[in-house]
Order: structure tokens, then sequence, then C-alpha cells
């Protein structure tokens, strides 16, 4: 599989800009660039697809990396920037943004080797990442204990309304909703059975109301189950329904 998945100039794919890109009008597209410096540094990105928006792809070895997907390269449109997005399992791990392209195919070939975020970032400098990206990298159980503590930090600010603190905490404090991926879509607070999006959606979920109450509804938006009074009792529902079979939360998406 290729290590990149290369794009044009902006979402919209158009042509690269002659002022900014010269050397990708020079050579003919960002895949042809590409090749050339891969041949120059002797770098195995695999197959470079043209003009198909990535840039290096799939790992070379098999085991957990061989989720990863191609790295993505978009063409900033203000000023010459390559921006890098790269994603495993519904995942997106590492993001970056550089002026040289050299440093894109180098970071591709690592990304592609399999290499560790850590290895990646010493090696490509300019390629971030952050701490539930290395959780994710350790596995479902480290992602879902990290995001929950995220999910709990981020509510202390005072920004959020007591009822959807109360909620959070409620839902961390019973087990068989703690071992489950959480996240928020317009104050509701959803339990997937997955850590990847697109996320699951087996498992009721929590809509604080204004008043101060809560609905449940799931697994589809129109099923309403009930409303309570409190977030105990919406997750006591949230409980009482779930599917029989239900486990941790596993890592890959929906689609695996």
């Amino acid at each position: 599989m290729s290590a990149f998945a290369s794009a044009g100039a902006g979402a919209e794919g158009k042509a690269p800009d002659p002022v900014l890109y010269p050397d990708l009008v020079a050579a003919g597209g960002i895949d042809a660039a590409l090749r050339r410096i891969a041949s120059d540094l002797g770098l195995d990105l695999g197959e470079v697809p043209g003009g198909a928006g990535y840039a290096g792809g799939g790992p070379a070895r098999s085991g957990p990396d061989a989720y990863r997907q191609p790295l993505t390269v978009h063409l900033a449109s203000e000023e010459r920037a390559f921006i890098v997005s790269g994603w495993s399992r519904g995942v997106e791990l590492v993001r970056g943004r550089t002026p040289d392209l050299h440093q894109v195919a180098r970071a591709a070939a690592v990304w592609r080797s399999g290499a560790s975020l850590h290895e990646l970032r010493a090696l490509c400098p300019f390629v971030t990442f952050g701490e539930l990206a290395e959780a994710h990298e350790r596995g479902p159980a480290d992602a879902v204990a990290v995001k929950w503590r995220q999910l709990r930090e981020s509510l202390h600010g005072g920004v959020p309304s007591p009822t959807v603190r109360s909620l959070v905490e409620a839902a961390f404090a019973e087990p068989k909703l703690r071992q489950l991926y959480p996240f928020t879509s317009q104050r509701s607070l959803h339990f997937t059975t997955c850590t990847g999006y697109p996320f699951t959606w087996v498992v009721p979920f929590v809509d604080p109301l204004q008043d101060g109450r809560f609905r449940v509804c799931g697994p589809s938006r129109r099923a309403v189950i009930g409303e309570t009074d409190t977030a105990e009792e919406a997750v006591a529902l949230v409980v009482r329904n779930l599917p029989a079979d239900i486990g941790p939360a596993v890592a890959g998406t929906a689609r695996d």
C-alpha cells in the first residue's frame, strides 16, 4: 500500500498555486514531486497515487500498525504549507504543518514503517499528537480511561451547566458505562462500543433538558425510552436498556 494520500491545493483539489508551489507545478503535481523526493532520499513510500488526496500509504508490516491509513496531505492556499493528517481505526493520531515537502516525505516513510508516535515525532518534529492519541496507541482500555478523564476535567471550568456535570459523574460511577467510550453531541451524552469514528449507536444516550430533568433515548434519536428527575435515574434507565452482550469498548469503528 502507499504511504500518502496527496491532494491539490485546498479541499477542492485545485491545481497547486504556481507562486506558492512552483516545485509541484514543475514536477507535474504533488504525486510526481513525492515520487522524485522518495527516489532521491531512498524512502519507501509504497505506491504514490496520482491526485488521489494521499501521499504515502498503509504500513509495510502487519500487526496493530497495519490499520494505519495513508497519510493525507493538503495544500494551504494562503501560504506555502503542507498539512498532514494520519488516521488509524477511525482515530486521527497525528497531524502537522510544514512548508517543506521533503519533511512530508520523511514523515510518510516513518509513518508507513510502523514507528511509534514518539519515534515519529523524534524523527519528524513538525508532527504533533496528544495524550488521547497516545492512549489509543496503547489500546482501547487506555483510550476509554483517558477519554473519560478528559471529559470529566473539561466540565470543571464552570462553563457547562451543573446538570451536564452531574450526568457525566453519574455515568462514570456506573461500571457498565465506564467501560464504554463516551462522547458528547449537542449536550447529549453518548456511549459507544468502539473507540473510533464512526461510532456505534447500540447504547441509549441521555439528553439534559432545560428544566434540569433528563430524557433517555435510543438507540435511535427518535426512540424515547423515558424521562427522569435525576442524573442517577437517567443512568439507571440507560443501564436497564443496555444490550445483553455489552462489553468493554474495542478498537475500530462501527464499520468494522
